[in-house]
């Protein structure tokens, strides 16, 4: 089993939007259920949640930590910050993740970026400065940090966005580009869609939940087998090191809320050539349509859909225990309902052993059958989906599904009953 399973982005109780009870405690108490042994803290720029981080945590030796000697989840300080600034003569709205190798580092940077605007205002603060601007001041205070462009194709907030992004990681950050060794795909993408673009060959791919209450961590997730050590995991990522980072583990990208073309005020949802036969405009108010991740991808893309690069590391798709469950006793994915059977599972085996792991006989022996069948037509890439666009995700159908996606990686040498990938 690979010793890491790690989830770097996620949110505080301090960000707008974000669960009360995503605080380290509750986090490392759902990360045990799901199977995860690293998490990001998130919005360690939040004077108040920085002062709780450093309350509840305690080093590890290695530029992570833990709340407790016994515990098997390990924290690393992460943060998201929004840059809203004017370049090109078109404003620009990046949001980037920046991962600290401790305290002292973090404390730097908020003292540096709170006499740039307001960092008390949300767990993800928005500011003035350029993201070239923010990776010089992180990296000037600490070459060690590593700063990943979050949800790189997100049409409102990325480097890629459709609205207010850039055609390169080299137009956004000149000569910074050069240390930006990662991008985050987000949910409305997957590596798949990101090989299509040469650009990219040399940039490692992560993938992470972006997570704002417990129940969503490690919905998307990044699997290593190195040192749980931050120095080697970042390492490992500058490096593209695939002896060491082995798989990210994937949203279907259709699921993600911004997959499609759309205008979601006039229930309108439109792939890449719909929305060209409709001059980009809405049928029904005749405004412009938010163009999603796939024309995106489409329109910076170099090389056909099904292209795998050489360095390529693998992903694997996977939809939630509990939206499984949901759809099996076709109950909302909060209920009591479901939760009793999710807990009931969970209490058994982790999550990402249950949904990648466990065999075929293990999985019927443990669980209603109808919830076995659909955690096998996961597996398989047999599900239907209807794509999420302009802010709504898109619908799964699991149980009647018969789709399987054009690329559906599998780890090497993985068991091809049980798609083992933990």
């Amino acid at each position: 089993m690979p010793k890491i399973i790690a989830d770097f982005h996620v949110h505080s109780g301090y960000s707008r939007a974000t669960s009360k009870d995503m605080n380290v405690a509750i986090m490392a108490m759902w990360a045990k259920k799901k199977g995860i042994n690293l998490l990001g803290t998130g919005d360690f720029t939040h004077p108040v949640h920085l002062a709780n981080l450093k309350a509840a945590l305690k080093p590890a030796g290695n530029g992570l930590y833990k709340t407790s000697p016994e515990s098997s989840v390990f924290f690393m300080l992460t943060s998201e910050i929004s840059s809203i600034y004017s370049c090109k003569g078109k404003v620009r709205k990046i949001h980037n993740i920046i991962m600290a190798p401790g305290f002292n580092v973090a404390e730097k940077i908020n003292n540096t970026l709170r006499k740039h605007g307001n960092i008390s205002s949300d767990g993800r603060p928005i500011l003035g400065l350029s993201a070239k601007d923010l990776i010089k001041i992180v990296l000037d205070i600490s070459p060690d940090c590593l700063f990943v462009p979050a949800h790189a194709w997100t049409p409102w907030f990325s480097v890629f966005g459709s609205r207010s992004g850039f055609d390169s990681i080299e137009e956004c950050f000149d000569e910074y580009s050069k240390y930006i060794y990662a991008i985050e795909t987000g949910l409305s993408s997957d590596p798949g869609m990101n090989w299509r673009i040469s650009a990219l060959d040399k940039i490692t791919l992560i993938s992470n939940s972006d997570a704002h209450s417990p129940r969503k961590l490690g919905r998307e997730a990044n699997v290593f087998d190195c040192k749980m050590d931050y120095f080697e995991i970042t390492d490992t990522i500058k490096r593209k090191d695939k002896t060491r980072f082995l798989y990210t583990v994937e949203f279907f990208p259709e699921e993600g809320k911004y997959h499609y073309d759309g205008h979601r005020a006039c229930n309108i949802s439109f792939s890449p050539n719909e929305t060209k036969n409709n001059g980009n405009k809405c049928p029904v108010c005749k405004r412009g349509l938010t163009v999603g991740v796939m024309n995106r991808v489409e329109e910076l893309a170099d090389r056909e859909e099904g292209f795998v690069p050489d360095n390529a590391i693998p992903s694997r798709h996977l939809v939630p225990l509990e939206e499984i469950i949901s759809e099996v006793f076709n109950s909302g994915v909060n209920t009591l309902k479901v939760s009793r059977e999710y807990e009931k599972l969970v209490a058994l085996n982790t999550e990402f052993e249950i949904l990648t792991d466990l065999h075929k006989a293990e999985l019927y022996r443990i669980t209603d059958r109808k919830i076995a069948d659909g955690i096998l037509k996961v597996r398989s890439g047999e599900i239907d989906i209807v794509p999420g666009y302009d802010g709504v995700y898109g619908k799964i159908s699991i149980l009647s599904g018969t789709h399987k996606p054009a690329v559906l990686e599998n780890p090497p040498n993985a068991e091809h009953e049980q798609g083992s990938l933990f």
